[in-house]
């Protein structure tokens, strides 16, 4: 087993370079959406069948877009460490490189859940849901993602993570929306912290983390390399 263990925190950024599109450069718009009518519970009471729409396009898109050298990067590190993937992204991108231990905080596109019992999850692919589909609870499925103001249910098990890193990186988010960008505070003190984003982080203390302002798909394999050659 390898000796150290690393963290990687990753967002909108690494699957931007994979073409796609993120709320947050979008001035409040996904593909032409207004973000409180389809991604807000009262946005799903009021009109379920464009909150379907909507996923099944995002879920079409994620099934058609590539992993990028970011994702392959992260994937390589495995080999020498063990490594942690705690991702805010409902794509299923880092699975598709190998890999095996990610955990997501939104949900995932891939899978639909029962709107009356948030446990009965099914996988559907790349299968579009539609009303009238229902779970084995014969209530209508929905996405199983994390919608603004619903509970984050595995926030507590990445905080876990995040305290048994000895190495930690954070990969095209900005960290500042809660809870997630309270997960840095677990994180042991005087670990090693490397954070890959163009722009100036908002949260960091710049005195704890060393910054690499390149996107994710250029920024990345080079830290890999890097943490290969000097922790491994």
């Amino acid at each position: 087993m390898p000796d150290k263990k690393i963290v990687v925190l990753t967002g909108a950024g690494i699957s931007a370079e994979s073409g796609l599109a993120t709320f947050r450069d979008s001035g409040g718009l996904w593909e032409g959406y207004d973000i409180n009518e389809v991604a807000t519970v009262s946005g799903w009471q009021k009109d379920p069948q464009k909150v379907l729409d909507f996923y099944n396009l995002r879920r079409t898109e994620a099934a058609e877009a590539m992993p990028n050298p970011a994702h392959l990067a992260l994937a390589d590190l495995e080999e020498h460490f063990e490594v942690s993937l705690v991702t805010q992204n409902v794509d299923d991108l880092h699975e598709r490189v190998g890999s095996k231990l990610v955990l997501h905080l939104h949900g995932e596109l891939k899978k639909a859940r029962s709107t009356r019992d948030d446990s009965v999850v099914i996988d559907i692919g790349s299968m579009p849901i539609k009303l009238g589909d229902v779970a084995e609870d014969g209530a209508q499925l929905r996405p199983h993602v994390v919608w603004f103001g619903e509970m984050v249910p595995m926030i507590e098990p990445a905080a876990i993570e995040v305290s048994k890193a000895d190495i930690l990186i954070v990969i095209g988010t900005s960290l500042v929306v809660y809870p997630a960008a309270g997960l840095v505070d677990y994180a042991k003190p005087g670990i090693p912290k490397y954070i890959i984003d163009p722009s100036e982080p908002e949260l960091m203390n710049q005195n704890e983390w060393v910054h690499i302002k390149e996107k994710a798909a250029s920024g990345t394999p080079k830290l890999v390399e890097k943490l290969i050659k000097e922790f491994s």
